[in-house]
């Protein structure tokens, strides 16, 4: 099982993720969502994008993003664009002029959100299943998913906790994508974070 962290903004965190023993493979930044606590201005994230990813790749969030965003952060070091709220063209002309690799985001209410996520099959590197939350962390009901067969890497995010059973999201996802869970009063915790890349890893070392 792999990991994803979001909502870095911070340089401190973001040195601490790819000099960890056992680093996210993927670390997320927000970059055009104000209204989320976690929003990093251009020019500061640019600022954070020049620290050695080492062995994580690094994820743009975008939210319905236009072209101005998206050119303006197309030379910046991002592997893959997590994107929500946009159409299937609008994302196979985003993957076709950016050349990225492209999480393709669905926000699931009910059975009818997941079916969503067979429009973007061809799109998609990775589809990630989420709550309706945005900038707030909440739930959907994970059974939803569990049985799905997807030919892609399936990425589950959604109010995770560092106390839930991670082993028990094997069964359904291929990555899990946390961010509030790691935090302490809204900021990341230095010290759960180092928690969940440890139980990733041990979770890995008895499969």
């Amino acid at each position: 099982m792999k990991s994803k962290i979001c909502g870095i903004s911070d340089s401190e965190t973001l040195k601490y993720l790819t000099e960890h023993p056992n680093p996210p493979q993927y670390i997320g930044f927000i970059v055009n969502y104000p209204k989320s606590k976690r929003f990093v201005k251009h020019n500061k994230l640019k600022e954070l994008l020049k620290i050695d990813k080492k062995n994580s790749k690094y994820v743009a969030v975008l939210v319905q993003p236009d072209e101005n965003i998206l050119e303006e952060i197309k030379d910046l070091s991002f592997d893959y664009y997590q994107i929500y709220d946009c159409t299937p063209t609008e994302i196979s002309s985003i993957k076709k002029k950016y050349k990225k690799k492209i999480i393709v985001s669905i926000t699931i209410k009910d059975q009818n959100d997941v079916i969503k996520y067979i429009e973007y099959n061809g799109l998609a590197d990775i589809v990630l299943f989420d709550s309706k939350g945005y900038e707030k962390s909440i739930s959907f009901d994970h059974q939803l998913i569990k049985n799905l067969k997807i030919n892609k890497e399936l990425m589950l995010a959604g109010n995770l906790q560092i106390e839930d059973k991670l082993e028990n999201y094997k069964e359904i996802a291929d990555i899990i994508d946390i961010s509030g869970g790691l935090e302490t009063s809204g900021l990341k915790d230095i010290s759960k974070i180092n928690i969940f890349l440890n139980k990733i890893k041990q979770i890995n070392d008895e499969a």
